[in-house]
C-alpha cells in the first residue's frame, strides 16, 4: 500500500493507521502503508516537482472502533522519552499540553508497559518518513491497545524531525501503536479539513531533541519488497528499548 509519499495511511490489507508500514500498512492486516493519491494540482510538492495529496495510513487495525479506556492522568507536560535503536538512540520531547491523549497513550499504553521492545522500522522512505511500532523483526503484527481520539488539529506541524501518529486514512479517530519520525517537512500530513479522515491529518505528539544524526542514517538505508510490505529496510533496524528519561 506504500507506494509513495503521497498517501499515508492505516486501514485494510494495505492501509493501517500512518501505524504500520507493509506493501502498506495495516493494523489487524499485517502493515502500515503510503499509497498514492490522485495529483493535486493546486498543490506542490517537491523540489519543483507537482504537489500531491498524501494519506497516512498503517494497517494493524482491523476496524477503528472508538477507544474503550480514558488515557491515565498526565503530569508532566514535556516529559521525555529515548528510543534505543539498533543504530543509536533518539531522545524525544513529547509535549502532552497540545497533545495529551496522544502523550498518554504512547506513555502509558506502550512505552511503559515495553510493547515497543523488539518491534522495528517496519517502513522507510528517505525525504518522507520512517515508521515503526507495530511489528516484530519477522513482521509480525502485535496486538495493539483501543485506538484513540486524533489531536490533529492541535496547530502542530508535520515538520522535520517531529514524531507522529500513523492511523488509517479513512478514520480519523483510529492511531493505536504505530508511529512516524518525518524525516522531511510533510505539510500534506497536516490537517486541512476536519470533517473527513483523509484530511483530518496526522497528529505530531512530540519532537527529537537528539539523534537526528540517527534519523538520518534510518532514512539512508537500504529497503525492499516483503511480501504485501514495501519500503522494509533490508537489514532490520530494531527498537531495542523504549524508556521515559528519569
Amino acid at each position: 500500500m506504500f507506494v509513495s509519499k503521497v498517501t499515508f495511511g492505516l486501514l485494510s490489507l494495505g492501509v493501517v493507521a500512518l501505524c504500520g508500514c507493509g506493501g502498506g500498512s495495516n493494523e489487524s492486516l499485517p502493515t502500515a502503508n503510503l499509497e498514492s493519491g490522485p495529483a493535486d494540482a493546486s498543490s506542490s510538492q517537491d523540489a519543483g516537482a507537482e504537489t500531491t495529496n498524501t494519506t497516512l495510513s498503517t494497517q494493524p487495525m482491523l476496524s477503528a472502533s472508538p477507544a474503550v479506556e480514558p488515557p491515565a492522568p498526565q503530569v508532566e507536560t514535556h516529559p521525555e522519552v529515548t528510543i534505543t535503536t539498533s543504530l543509536g538512540d533518539i531522545r524525544v520531547r513529547l509535549d502532552a499540553e497540545k497533545a495529551p491523549e496522544t502523550v498518554d497513550n504512547f506513555l502509558y499504553n506502550y512505552v511503559d508497559r515495553g510493547f515497543y521492545d523488539g518491534t522495528i522500522f517496519h517502513y522507510v522512505q528517505d525525504d518522507f518518513i520512517a515508521m515503526a511500532g507495530g511489528y516484530d523483526a519477522e513482521l509480525k503484527e502485535k496486538e495493539p491497545r483501543p485506538p484513540i481520539r486524533n489531536e490533529a488539529g492541535n496547530g502542530v506541524k508535520n515538520l522535520r524531525g517531529t514524531v507522529a501518529m500513523s492511523r488509517d486514512p479513512a478514520y480519523a479517530d483510529s492511531a493505536t501503536s504505530q508511529f512516524y519520525f518525518n524525516l522531511a517537512d510533510n505539510v500534506t500530513l497536516d490537517q486541512t479539513d476536519a470533517e473527513q479522515g483523509e484530511t483530518f491529518g496526522y497528529c505530531v505528539f512530540g519532537e527529537v531533541v537528539e539523534g537526528l544524526d540517527v534519523l538520518e542514517k534510518i532514512a539512508q538505508v537500504e529497503v525492499h519488497a516483503v511480501d504485501e510490505f514495501t519500503n522494509v529496510p533490508v537489514e532490520p533496524i530494531v527498537i531495542k528499548s523504549a524508556k521515559r528519561d528519569k
